[in-house]
Parts: C-alpha cells; structure tokens; sequence
C-alpha cells in the first residue's frame, strides 16, 4: 500500500513508518500548544511581542551550547530522549502553574519564550536525526512522506483544539502533549535499535565528540552552511513579519482567550490540509524530477507574491489563503529540500551547525525582525506598507535558495551506500 504513493523499498519500510510516527507525536503536540501560545500573545495586547522574540533568541544562546556539549559526550539513543523529557517536565511545570491561579500574565509571557524555543530545537533534532540516519538519495524519495508525519500532527492538533478548547479548557490539553512528547523520545529509541541492528550500518552511535562551539566554528568555513543560515534568516525574517500581520489582524476580528485560541487553530488547520495533500502526492516525485532548485524556489515565491496580496486585502481570507500556500510549499517542499542538503555532511555539522542554524539564526532573525516590524508600524507605515516591506525580502530568499540549489549541484556529495549517508565533509 505505501509503495503507491512513496517510492521505498521493502527494507525501508519500518524505519520510514517509525520516522512518520515520530514526527508526528512530535508535531501533533506542538500543534496543540502552539494556538495556547498565540493566543497569549494578543491577551494583553501585541506591543509585547519583539521582547517576547528577543528573550527567545537569548534563550537559544544558551539552549543551543548546552545540547552540543550534550552530543559531544553522549550516543544520540540518550541525548535525544534526554531532550523531549526535559521539555516534558517544564510543560508539566506550566499546567501546575496555571491550575494553582499562578499569575496568568506572567506565566503567559515565559510560556510564549519556552514555545518559541520548544518548537525549533526539538523540530531541529528531529531532521537532524533523520538527515543522520538516511543518506542524500533516501532522502529525495522518503523525505517528503516522512514530512508528512508531522504535518498530519500539525493537522490533528488544530483540530483537537478548535474541538476542545471551549468544552475542556485549553489548558487541559498540555496533558495530551505531554503525552506525545514521551510518544517521541520512545519512537527515537525505536528508530536508534533498528539502526544499530544493521538496517542503516553507516549510522553511527556514537557521541559526536569536539567542542561546544564548533557548530560556529564549521558555519564560518563552509560556503554551503553560510548560504543556508542566510536562508534560514531571510525565511525567518518573513515568517516574523507575516506572524505580527496574522497577530494584529486576529486581535481586530476576536475577543476571548477561548475564541482566538480557536480562530489561530483554524488558520493552522486549513494550512497543513493543503501541506498533507502535497507531501503525499507532490514532494518527492517534484525533486526527483526537477531537482532540488524548484523545491526551493517555490516558498519564496508564493511568499512575495502572497505580501502583496495582504497589501491590497488585508483581510482574514486573504491572510488564510496565504498562510495555506506558503507554510504548504515551505513544509512539503522547501523544508525537505533544505533536510536533503544536510545529509551530505559530516555528523559534527548535523548535530552542531545545523543546530545552530535552525535555532540561534531563526530565533535572532525573529528578534531583528519583530523589532524592526514594530519600528516601522510605529513610524505610521500601516498595514500595507508593512506587507510591501517584505516583498524584497521574500526576493532575496529566492535568490539564496537558487543559489543553494546550484552550489548543491556543483558540489554533490559521493553516492550513497543502500542504506545511511556515507561520511562526507561541508564543502
């Protein structure tokens, strides 16, 4: 049955089906909190927000020496496990506070910070993980199924909170992400046990080994790892700047913690409904057809073109419509592609670079951007200014992405063994 739509062969099929699983125990429960996030952002307003941002790009300094020095020392089959049951007892932490009438105001603000870190580091470690565990060419055939997994879990939340929200209690529901969340440290030793019994032999268990900042270190000699962190901060830059829109046009067409948790959740849902469709049926015949540069060039596109449109209407149907295709072409497309480009690496740079990447250069694009996005609304620019603001943004992450694709092609790793990516260095 998975043969008709997924190109895998008979030996892959359990570590793909565990990967599907695992990202989307992984996502569903993010989907769930992320609604309870945003909503707290408009409770009191959204002049909060660029500190909110700043304090998570803070965090991430911190979060991000300390999860290498963690792969330096340990297997991945400890560390990563390690890392979903340490997010799980600071989620279990919030309900208690919550449910004991903790201030609510206070608690929303350090619960929007540990989302914002929540959701790239553990999103991180999973691709990091996948990119460890399966070579370049898998990857062009399986990655965009197993992208599927979390965006059936990014599907399944939403709706699990437009469905529950008002009737149980939106807090409530940190439960059942607490749940997931061990779901996701018990299907990464799954995954670790089928590898080291022979199904991946290139994967290797053991501890990552250097220093702490060598991720850093690895970032400034490669042109590859520049040019993705430039993407990474051009996305990113996009994505604070649409996040602030959505933000400011909720808080206009909603009242109610209960009501906008539900009005965020509906915008997620309709946006992964077109992302599955994709995935399933689009990604991976895409990249294998017409390569890598058209999986990339797709988000930034749609991105720009999308600015423009909330420019004239700045409206919910228009932010819905744009949201849909661009978090679509960025989560069936785009991701996977960037995910492809990381398997070629050495295991250093998967766990320590790549790191660094997805979270200290999005989290720190995110702060630059919020404030800058504050500063101009400030400056009287409006609605529509602000959007046709990040048209030659959404431009030049094109332009990155194209780039990427040509430098991808012009300096291709060693073909990969039947199973796992053979040990290649940056270029």
């Amino acid at each position: 049955m998975l043969e008709k739509f997924v190109n895998v062969k008979k030996e892959e099929k359990g570590p793909v089906l565990l990967s599907f699983l695992y990202f989307f125990t992984l996502m569903c429960g993010y989907a769930i909190l992320k609604p309870l996030r945003d909503e707290m952002a408009t409770a009191k307003g959204v002049r909060d927000v660029p500190w909110l941002f700043t304090a998570a790009f803070l965090t991430m300094l911190v979060a991000v020496p300390a999860f290498s020095a963690l792969v330096s020392r340990w297997p991945r089959r400890r560390v990563l496990p390690f890392v979903y049951r340490f997010f799980l007892i600071h989620l279990l932490a919030f309900f208690g506070a919550l449910r004991l009438g903790v201030d609510r105001d206070t608690v929303a603000r350090v619960f929007f910070v540990w989302v914002s870190v929540y959701n790239l580091f553990v999103v991180s470690v999973f691709w990091t993980f996948m990119a460890d565990l399966f070579g370049r060419e898998q990857g062009r055939r399986l990655f965009g199924f197993i992208a599927a997994g979390g965006t059936t879990g990014m599907l399944v939340g939403p709706f699990l909170v437009k469905l529950l929200a008002e009737p149980v209690g939106a807090t409530n529901l940190m439960l059942l992400t607490a749940v997931l969340l061990e779901g996701s440290a018990r299907c990464v030793r799954g995954l670790s046990g089928r590898m080291a019994a022979g199904v991946s032999p290139l994967s290797s268990e053991a501890p990552v080994g250097g220093g702490v900042l060598d991720g850093v270190r690895l970032l400034f000699s490669s042109p590859l790892l520049r040019g993705l962190a430039v993407q990474m901060l051009l996305y990113a830059a996009t994505s604070t700047f649409l996040y602030n829109q959505q933000v400011h046009i909720v808080d206009r067409v909603a009242s109610g913690a209960n009501a906008r948790a539900a009005a965020f959740a509906n915008i997620d849902f309709w946006v992964q409904v077109l992302t599955l469709v994709l995935q399933v049926g689009v990604t991976g015949r895409l990249i294998q057809r017409f390569g890598l540069g058209a999986a990339l060039a797709v988000a930034p596109l749609l991105t720009a073109l999308g600015f423009a449109g909330l420019a004239v209407l700045p409206g919910m149907g228009v932010l819905i419509s744009f949201k849909a295709l661009r978090n679509a072409s960025h989560y069936a497309l785009e991701r996977p592609g960037r995910e492809i480009l990381f398997t070629g690496v050495d295991r250093e740079t998967k766990y320590k670079s790549k790191g660094f990447i997805d979270t200290v250069v999005y989290r720190g694009s995110d702060s630059v951007s919020a404030w800058m996005y504050r500063g101009l609304d400030t400056l009287g620019l409006g609605t529509t200014g602000l959007a046709l603001a990040a048209v030659p943004v959404a431009g030049l992450w094109l332009a990155v992405s194209l780039w990427l694709a040509r430098y991808s092609r012009e300096h291709a790793p060693a073909p990969d063994s039947e199973f796992g990516s053979a040990p290649n260095t940056v270029g």
